[in-house]
């Protein structure tokens, strides 16, 4: 059961090195635990464009290849895609949700003023069942009609799974929420709880949908192989690395929080390599890219229905980033949508792991925790 110990053992230290690092430092982890979270106590550094030119350059050179192997990519015949289905009844009620639900949260209706924190809720799943009626009409299948018992446990394993970046945040302070300073800490958490429950979903249904955009084969299929010749020994460097820079992540904030994103995909890479377990990496030995590019375009694309939403609604989150809080779209500073890249791969692993929940309870086999979300 090497699955099921990566997973207990990694989702231990993910939640015990922020908080043991912060008690160490101050003797007290009790305002991380505030609900809900309303007190600024991480005072951030100014903006700095130099720091901000920096890291663009820096996200430029290692995008750019795929970028542009992206845009001069070839597809192939999309004779199988959209092979004479029709657009789901079910995927019009949920258009019709959904844009209902988006004016409902970008007004203010007087009658709706009591409703009007919670808005988040029905437009999301309103989005999650659109995407699905979008793909089994592209694809002929989704991830809601072909394993759906499957999929309805992403929704509370999605709760569970945000709940720790919102845990982890609190160390850092990257982002903060307005409209629920009248909630009680049973009002935000059931609330929360409902609306953190549709990120897995909406992530890995865009991810099927974008199987059908065959632009990602012919780019990404055949690119460059990728292979490390000593990977335990990599794999046990880049651990304990990770694992320092989680302990200090409250410590020093500013300098380490693009580990929010990073710390736990490279844990549990780690941990999967060390293991001889197989990753969400592990097809760019052949040179495939294509699952993992497509998945890190799933949780951008995904990322910019949620920043575009929560701009103009009543409970939102605004964004507070060390050095590069300059140059927005909506509420996210532009580089701040890096951090939805490795998201993604973040959300494939978490996400094959509950769909593969039963075979690996049964059999432990490796090969079923990336289950088809990494792979072409």
């Amino acid at each position: 059961m090497r699955i099921l110990f990566v997973f207990i053992f990694s989702s231990l230290i993910l939640v015990a090195l922020p908080a043991l690092g912060i008690y160490l430092h101050t003797g007290s982890v009790d305002r991380y635990l505030e609900f809900p979270p309303v007190t600024m106590y991480v005072e951030h550094a100014g903006e700095s464009w130099f720091v901000f030119t920096i890291l663009l350059l820096a996200l430029a050179v290692v995008l750019w290849p795929l970028v542009k192997r992206f845009l001069v990519a070839v597809p192939v015949s999309e004779n199988q895609v959209n092979s004479g289905k029709h657009f789901p009844w079910w995927g019009w009620l949920a258009l019709f949700s959904c844009i209902a639900s988006w004016i409902l949260a970008w007004t203010r209706f007087h009658w709706f003023q009591p409703l009007q924190p919670y808005t988040f809720i029905p437009l999301w799943f309103s989005f999650v069942i659109l995407v699905n009626a979008a793909a089994m009409w592209r694809n002929g299948s989704s991830l809601l009609t072909k394993t759906p018992g499957q999929f309805l446990l992403l929704f509370p394993a999605s709760s569970l799974f945000w709940w720790y970046f919102e845990y982890l945040n609190r160390f850092v302070q990257n982002w903060y929420y307005v409209g629920i300073e009248d909630f009680s800490s049973l009002n935000y958490v059931l609330t929360a709880s409902v609306s953190f429950s549709t990120v897995l979903p909406a992530v890995l249904s865009m991810n099927h949908l974008l199987k059908s955009w065959k632009r990602f084969d012919a780019a990404y299929e055949n690119f460059f192989s990728f292979t490390i010749n000593r990977p335990r020994l990599f794999a046990g460097i880049f651990l304990i690395f990770s694992c320092g820079g989680l302990f200090s992540i409250g410590i020093f904030p500013d300098l380490l929080f693009p580990l929010l994103w990073l710390a736990p995909l490279i844990i549990v890479t780690c941990l999967n390599s060390l293991l001889g377990l197989p990753t969400v990496f592990y097809n760019l030995r052949s040179g495939s890219w294509t699952g993992i590019c497509r998945l890190a375009f799933s949780s951008l694309l995904c990322g910019f229905f949620w920043e575009m939403w929560n701009y103009y609604s009543y409970a939102k989150w605004i964004y507070c980033i060390p050095f590069v809080s300059q140059l927005k779209v909506f509420e996210m500073p532009v580089l701040g949508y890096s951090g939805y890249l490795p998201f993604g791969l973040e959300c494939a692993v978490a996400g094959s792991f509950i769909m593969s929940l039963r075979d690996i309870l049964e059999s432990g086999s490796s090969r079923t925790v990336l289950a088809d979300f990494s792979r072409a």
